[in-house]
């Protein structure tokens, strides 16, 4: 599989869509080492004037760890027929599983940052923003009962864009 490189501004997907129905992974770590998790959560615009993504990563998820000690992470989009992986990559640790080689998932480099060859879109993204999210904040304060059983509030994540890539 071959990727080529497109302008961020020239992606062409609906964010509601690709993030909340057809859900993505965030990938980090060293060709030697790392982890991905699936989201469903984030977003994507414009942010201090460079084209971004939004994620929401839960204190606990092993990719944090990577996502935190590393300048850049991706995030794919995978191609259809790939729900299983996707699945699989969101419900059970790295910490314990292979869960990339139990989800036939094959790992690619870009720019020495780990993303996969069964996506169609991945996005390497550079950590611009961190920040906890704190329950004395939420206006909607049934998202805290709905969202947060464990109380275990996620990390938001805001990252520029520094390349965006599709299959060929």
């Amino acid at each position: 599989m071959s990727f080529k490189e497109i302008k961020p501004e020239e992606l062409n997907f609906n964010p509601f869509t690709r993030i909340g129905s057809d859900w993505m992974l965030l990938t980090a770590g060293t060709e030697d080492k790392f982890n991905t998790m699936t989201a469903s959560w984030g977003g994507a615009g414009v942010f201090w004037g460079k084209p971004a993504v939004t994620c929401y990563i839960r204190p606990q998820r092993y990719t944090k760890e990577f996502i935190d000690k590393e300048e850049l992470f991706s995030v794919s989009f995978l191609k259809d027929g790939h729900r299983d992986a996707l699945k699989l990559c969101g419900s059970v640790s790295g910490r314990d599983h292979d869960k990339i080689k139990e989800a036939g998932l094959t790992p690619v480099f870009i720019d020495g940052v780990p993303a996969f060859e069964e996506a169609d879109t991945i996005l390497i993204c550079r950590k611009m923003y961190r920040t906890s999210m704190n329950p004395a904040d939420f206006i909607d304060k049934d998202a805290d009962s709905k969202f947060y059983p464990e109380k275990d509030y996620h990390d938001m994540y805001i990252a520029e864009i520094v390349k965006a890539v599709v299959a060929e």
